[in-house]
């Protein structure tokens, strides 16, 4: 389970930067940045874990006690899929994770990423952790915030774009979207540089 200790040593201002939809094939890449203004509570932090390794219902029963618990900092933050098609997807990830943290009501002194590097352009040190959705409550949090937002997004694109399933995949590359990307081709929310949706929809133009 994620803890505290990272953000408790550092003895400042703190704040958990992770994204959410870097392997779909549409839809933007979104970030979180949490900064919790001191130790959360036990019964906040017994919500909060690598999004991955929650239910539905559980991310949004924390990303609401997030929302709810005085002193949380939250804000969040996305690349277009425009972006990631001219910068790439890492790129376009460190560029959502830096807008995210620019966007928190004050300023940390630390950031804590999730990954094996940091965004450019930060204004204050940063410390990349492998696996830290796992490991720091206020990375954790900002996985929760990350993937309930852009789900939220996915599922507002359904409705205007139904075949593809995004309220169900989120995006992602499932036998559903695959068969509707055959049928129907790209839309102008597809990550038309990505492999799998360039050859799906070479494979409609063929037809």
């Amino acid at each position: 389970m994620p803890h505290y200790r990272r953000e408790s040593e550092h003895g400042g201002l703190v704040a958990g930067v992770d994204e959410a939809g870097r392997g779909p094939l549409a839809g933007p890449v979104v970030a979180a940045a949490v900064l919790f203004a001191g130790t959360p509570s036990r019964r906040l932090a017994a919500l909060l874990d690598d999004s991955k390794k929650l239910s539905a219902e559980a991310r949004d029963a924390a990303y609401a006690a997030l929302l709810a618990t005085p002193g949380v900092a939250i804000a969040v933050a996305a690349a277009s899929v425009r972006e990631i098609e001219r910068l790439n997807i890492l790129h376009a990830s460190m560029l959502a994770m830096s807008r995210a943290v620019s966007r928190l009501g004050r300023a940390p002194e630390l950031v804590l990423v999730d990954g094996n590097r940091c965004p450019p352009g930060l204004t204050c040190p940063s410390v990349a952790v492998i696996g830290g959705d796992a490991e720091c409550l206020s990375i954790a949090a900002a996985s929760i915030v990350a993937k309930v937002t852009r789900d939220r997004i996915m599922r507002r694109l359904a409705v205007r774009f139904p075949a593809y399933g995004w309220d169900r995949n989120a995006g992602y590359g499932t036998a559903t979207h695959r068969d509707a990307l055959r049928t129907n081709g790209a839309t102008r929310h597809h990550r038309s540089a990505f492999g799998t949706v360039r050859q799906l929809t070479l494979l409609l133009e063929a037809a």
